[in-house]
């Protein structure tokens, strides 16, 4: 529906006042388990934690040795009312109380408790305790309250990722039928009421260990890979666990529409964030007899993952993780502003997990338990990922992103490029010109806080968008004149030298016109592009020459930087957002 004169006053109004609300800060902690026999002491243990920067934990229980050796270090601790007590505490509030007591209050605030877990992934792990979930938690934080605690200490429940289904594309997720009435919607009703938060634990580990065939490792490891669109909104997801939270979110957004909430629907219990409270990926190890009960709960046939749990894997998805988080770059593409909180899964290799030293589950931790690293990673931010782009958010319609558009333009982005005319006014449309605008602003503002925001109609990317359009494009081509031999001996040194020269061969997009230029200039400027444009990378001893203006043989359009339509990246990369 077209914004009437007045909405759109309102909405010029309005948006300075709303583009600079920055998402919080996140913060990255660990699991602490301790299902082994070869760990060291709690008091080890914290120094541990100190000396690598780790400045949360969360536990599995309230083990007094582990909360009294936590004392006075500063760092943040949860811990666990296991599900064995769940019932009990669902149908006697002075249990709960007794127990808050005990557990919360006798080490607080010496320990900065901050938080309570009722029970791990009840609905997988003990679906009987599924109906006395949400009464525990109510019992819980009642308690809290009467210990004058309850502003300072939260209460959630994690639960497993097995929870949403419908999962891609991410927009589809919900909650499954047997838990979404009864239980997920109280739960959300506590936690907005109590101004808690949604703990899930995401594993893309799984994901992809089950699916490889339809998800790209560079996607679940949060490489750097061509992303994937959901096509309901337009949105694209360069990360699996961004699409996992996503799918979570929009979950959230239809379970609460029903509710008597004066908010725009998807912008319900924005309050409610998803927090994550286990995630990593195995160092090592198969899954026994064909599935594996890991962590979160859930139960995964087929394939045993050795080729994916592996050192390298494990220490480039918890390090992006990791990097991610502490550089600030918490939002998700469906909400940009939602803060991220981190529990990496685990602290250490537990010996008693799974069935031997080589099951997967044996082999998530951070550390040996001779307190060696299993790999490096670093929890002080020193190695926080620098690059970023702030691109539209499609999905808040065209009236919105023009009034942000026009905001950006206005206040100090370089717009020039995309006036009619300008090397990047073609693609002509809403959202790649909002993108450029966007991303002008927020490099100019030096990637500040706040600076990619616009009310909700931008986000922050982490992996160059497929459509971002370079104004200083360039590509490289073949100088006819040297003749067919020395074409060919150079179209070889680039295909096989990096170029992909796959469009050129027969039945590619790009083979005809089958000509010696065609053909040499397609593989030149792959090679050209895949270089970074660098200098010396478009020669060829003299078979080759920069051109400034996009060069086109035949149908065949040569590809730069400067126009790739996510249209054709995304058709390529068609696959599962989240499992």
């Amino acid at each position: 529906m077209a914004l009437s004169r007045l909405q759109v006053v309102l909405l010029g109004a309005i948006l300075p006042l709303l583009f600079f609300s920055p998402a919080e800060a996140g913060e990255v902690g660990v699991n602490y388990g301790r299902v082994a026999n070869d760990l060291p002491e709690p008091a080890s243990v914290v120094q541990l934690l100190k000396r690598n920067g780790i400045t949360m934990v969360r536990l599995y229980d309230t083990n007094p040795k582990v909360l009294t050796a936590l004392a006075n270090t500063g760092i943040k601790v949860v811990v666990m009312l296991p599900n064995e007590n769940l019932a009990v505490a669902a149908a006697d509030p002075s249990y709960a109380l007794q127990w808050a007591r005990s557990n919360v209050a006798a080490y607080y605030p010496a320990t900065k408790i901050h938080a309570v877990d009722v029970g791990n992934e009840v609905f997988d792990s003990r679906p009987d305790l599924t109906p006395q979930l949400v009464p525990a938690m109510t019992n819980v934080q009642a308690a809290l309250a009467k210990l004058g605690l309850d502003a300072a200490v939260k209460v959630s429940t994690p639960i497993a990722f097995t929870a949403v289904k419908d999962t891609f594309p991410p927009s589809s997720g919900r909650f499954r039928e047997d838990i979404a009435q009864s239980v997920m919607k109280p739960m959300l009703d506590f936690l907005q009421r109590t101004d808690s938060y949604l703990l899930v634990n995401p594993y893309p580990f799984f994901a992809y260990a089950d699916h490889p065939d339809k998800i790209s490792l560079d996607y679940a490891l949060g490489n750097p890979n061509p992303g994937v669109r959901d096509d309901n909104t337009g949105l694209m997801y360069y990360s699996l666990l961004d699409a996992m939270l996503d799918a979570t979110y929009f979950a959230m957004d239809k379970l609460t529409e029903s509710l008597n909430i004066r908010q725009p629907i998807g912008r319900r219990f924005t309050r409610v964030q998803a927090y994550v409270t286990e995630s990593g990926w195995p160092s090592g190890g198969k899954r026994k007899h064909g599935k594996l009960q890991h962590s979160g709960g859930m139960s995964l046939e087929a394939g045993d993952g050795s080729q994916a749990a592996s050192v390298a894997n494990a220490q480039a998805y918890n390090n992006n993780l990791i990097n991610r988080v502490l550089s600030g770059k918490t939002g998700t593409p469906h909400r940009p502003n939602a803060d991220m909180h981190v529990y990496i899964f685990a602290l250490f290799n537990e010996n008693q997990k799974g069935e031997g030293p080589d099951d997967i589950e044996a082999n998530f931790g951070l550390f040996y338990p001779n307190m060696q690293k299993v790999y490096e990673f670093d929890f002080h931010g020193g190695g926080a990922l620098t690059e970023s782009w702030c691109v539209a958010n499609a999905s808040v319609g065209d009236a919105w992103l023009q009034a942000a558009l026009d905001y950006a333009c206005g206040h100090g982005a370089d717009c020039s490029a995309i006036q009619p005319g300008a090397p990047c006014f073609e693609p002509n449309t809403k959202v790649a010109h909002a993108s450029y605008a966007f991303n002008s602003y927020y490099q100019r503002n030096g990637k500040a806080n706040g600076t990619c925001d616009f009310a909700g109609a931008a986000y922050i990317v982490y992996d160059e968008p497929a459509g971002k359009c370079d104004p200083n494009a360039s590509w490289c081509v073949a100088n006819e004149a040297v003749g067919d031999a020395r074409l060919q001996a150079a179209l070889d040194y680039a295909c096989s030298h990096g170029a992909d020269c796959s469009a050129i061969q027969p039945g590619g997009t790009c083979f005809e016109p089958n000509t010696k230029v065609a053909h040499a200039s397609y593989a030149f400027n792959s090679y050209y592009q895949r270089n970074g444009r660098a200098r010396g990378t478009c020669d060829f001893a003299g078979a080759a020459s920069v051109v400034y203006q996009r060069p086109k043989y035949g149908n065949c359009v040569l590809p730069s930087k400067a126009w790739i339509q996510l249209e054709e990246t995304t058709a390529k990369s068609e696959g599962y957002a989240a499992i």
